[in-house]
């Protein structure tokens, strides 16, 4: 078994019980002028009609994307569970929804106006082949708009959770723990660029921005456990590391009972260049 099947496979079966995971971390997530992700997402793609989400999960952002006037949307995931669900939302009715693999796009050259991932990018392999084709659907001058990871808000609650989780991680036996999962070079800047340039994109620009998932205790448990580290976890585990986590967190809690939790993203956008002669 290759690495990439390994990385697919994980996925695929990971999705499969957790089919709406990404939403449920993130939906409810705002940055501080009270956007969540997705909705920085859509408003980077604005005057674009014809848009592809790159994972697109079980439909969110599509569905946020669909209150465009006459928007003609697509999307492609590895999980046939996820697009599924999204294939049940009313907005997506008229939307192209594929199962299946970024690096084997199922869409016409020059199909595109935009291209949009959240929290997907960085977790794709082949990140070469994964331009190449996201530079042949896309039209010259077409956008690619992702948000990636950055990680916990030092100090806060995701920050102490990721702490316990390591030390749970180092307990299990290496295999046992997830395959690694895409590559580094889709979380920087630069990484980017490396990545993109050579398919014919212009120099990323690259914005981070804070999400506040504070909350209940619970509510914040509920968004962090939804790491793919979990996956392996057998039930005594996940219950003995929610335990712990509520444990960690009891001090931090204001008097209302919220518990401060911060996670950053980053955004990333690029247009594909205009080729002389054309295409």
């Amino acid at each position: 078994m290759t690495t990439t099947t390994a990385q697919e496979a994980f996925l695929r079966a990971f999705h499969a019980a957790h089919p709406a995971v990404t939403t449920q971390a993130f939906g409810r997530g705002l940055s501080p002028d009270g956007r969540s992700s997705y909705e920085i997402l859509c408003d980077r793609v604005a005057g674009s009609r014809r848009v592809l989400d790159l994972g697109c999960g079980d439909g969110l952002l599509l569905e946020l994307l669909a209150g465009g006037e006459g928007r003609q949307l697509a999307g492609i995931d590895l999980s046939a569970h996820s697009v599924a669900l999204a294939r049940r939302r009313p907005a997506l009715r008229g939307a192209q929804l594929e199962e299946g693999r970024v690096q084997e796009l199922p869409f016409a050259d020059d199909g595109f106006d935009a291209c949009v991932s959240h929290m997907a990018l960085m977790l794709m392999s082949e990140v070469e082949q994964v331009a190449a084709e996201v530079a042949r659907v896309l039209a010259p001058g077409g956008v690619l708009a992702c948000v990636v990871g950055g990680g916990a808000v030092g100090g806060e609650a995701y920050d102490r959770f990721l702490g316990l989780l390591r030390r749970t991680i180092e307990e299990m036996p290496a295999s046992r723990r997830i395959p690694a999962l895409g590559d580094r070079r889709t979380r920087s800047r630069e990484g980017l660029d490396e990545v993109l340039g050579p398919a014919g994109f212009a120099p990323v620009e690259w914005e981070t921005v804070p999400i506040d998932l504070s909350g209940p205790a619970r509510d914040v448990w509920a968004a962090a456990s939804t790491l793919y580290d979990l996956g392996p976890l057998d039930g005594a585990s996940v219950e003995r590391l929610r335990e712990a986590f509520f444990s960690e967190v009891r001090d931090m809690a204001t008097p209302e009972g919220l518990v401060p939790c911060g996670f950053k993203i980053h955004v990333a956008t690029t247009r594909l260049r205009e080729r002389a002669g054309g295409r």
